[in-house]
């Protein structure tokens, strides 16, 4: 450096990095600087608009707001929804609502598996996605890899939605309700296919966005690269066992909840479309405790599969025969020291009501995850 005595008379001249130069010089930059130093005001918005989002970001949805003091404007990297104009489907409704969910051909895992993915969005860290919305129908999440399939099941259900709200001139269900409805028809059924009658608790009151209100952009960075609960593994760099539970903790889920959570989604029969991985069950759709019982049994010999990343096979020990496939979701919750104690509880003969009641508790949670009105 050089000493101040040395700079004495000289004029100091300003400092520009490259960065400040692009500003000025780079054509696109040019157009916004240089519209900027003609109308100031319009950069004041720009600046106060920027600053806002900056500081308000991770706060997830206008909902969560306790200030008087805030802006009018719906902004859209707030994910707005519409306020309901309408009232809600009452209980009765619900009931005829699952009556004609479950008379279509759409299957108990396709059910859940199209409500999971709709709640699966939601990340903790800044309180986005989930069910509220109902965005999974719109882009970028209907043209994820990781849910695919679910076009299908949501044309079924768009058509049970107009005819509903074309018999109703008070009352209406949005998409957003009835998928995770759809959800709840086909967990209980399975419960009762075990013997067991549970009640999945629902609460209308959600709206469906329009592509509009979406930030196609900002929606896209909450892709997963892969889903254990669905075992869907993906790529990412991540091993697929830690990415279910970094997935676990983006759900706020304890570990209780997520063991319960793979236990019900697999004898539902939800995993990789076109596999049978994790489903140790002889009765598929039927919500039972059957994945801990066959994870946990001794009679099974497990060995990676060949040419399959993190897929193994099950082979009974005696006589060699094939069991079952799984992958490395599955069978940590035999290997983990913490995971199996939760598996090796609900694996009890006389645990799979208390297991059916932990399942529908921790998915009712999920299914409510983002909705903060």
């Amino acid at each position: 450096t050089v000493p101040d005595a040395h700079l004495e008379g000289v004029a100091h001249q300003p400092i520009m990095f490259t960065t400040d130069l692009a500003l000025k010089e780079d054509p696109a930059y040019r157009e916004i600087t240089q519209g900027w130093y003609e109308n100031p005001e319009g950069f004041e918005d720009a600046f106060a608009r920027a600053w806002f989002k900056l500081t308000h970001r991770d706060m997830g949805p206008r909902a969560r707001y306790i200030s008087n003091d805030l802006p009018d404007e719906a902004l859209l990297w707030q994910d707005p929804t519409p306020e309901a104009d309408y009232a809600p489907i009452t209980r009765r409704d619900e009931d005829r609502l699952k009556e004609r969910i479950l008379s279509t051909d759409i299957s108990t895992a396709d059910l859940v598996r199209t409500a999971w993915a709709a709640a699966a969005s939601y990340r903790d860290t800044d309180m986005r996605g989930g069910t509220n919305g109902g965005r999974l129908r719109l882009a970028p999440q209907n043209g994820w890899a990781i849910n695919q399939g679910s076009d299908a099941v949501l044309a079924e259900l768009e058509a049970i939605q107009a005819a509903f709200n074309a018999s109703n001139s008070r009352k209406q269900v949005s998409m957003a309700d009835l998928i995770v409805l759809a959800g709840a028809a086909a967990i209980e059924q399975a419960a009762n296919e075990a013997g067991y009658s549970v009640d999945v608790p629902f609460r209308a009151g959600r709206t469906d966005a329009t592509q509009e209100m979406t930030d196609t952009n900002s929606f896209a960075v909450l892709e997963p690269a892969s889903d254990g609960f669905r075992n869907a593994l993906g790529s990412g760099g991540k091993r697929p066992a830690e990415a279910l539970i970094e997935r676990a903790d983006l759900l706020n889920l304890t570990v209780a909840e997520m063991t319960a959570l793979i236990g019900g989604l697999r004898s539902l029969g939800v995993t990789t479309p076109g596999t049978e991985h994790g489903l140790f069950t002889d009765q598929p759709g039927t919500l039972s405790n059957d994945f801990f019982v066959n994870l946990l049994d001794m009679r099974t010999a497990w060995a990676p599969a060949e040419g399959e990343a993190y897929v193994f096979e099950g082979r009974d020990r005696v006589n060699g025969a094939p069991r079952w496939t799984a992958t490395e979701v599955d069978l940590v919750f035999g290997s983990n020291a913490e995971l199996r104690a939760v598996a090796e509880y609900y694996a009890y003969a006389d645990a799979e009501e208390v297991f059916i009641d932990d399942f529908v508790e921790a998915w009712t949670k999920v299914m409510n995850l983002g909705r903060f009105n």
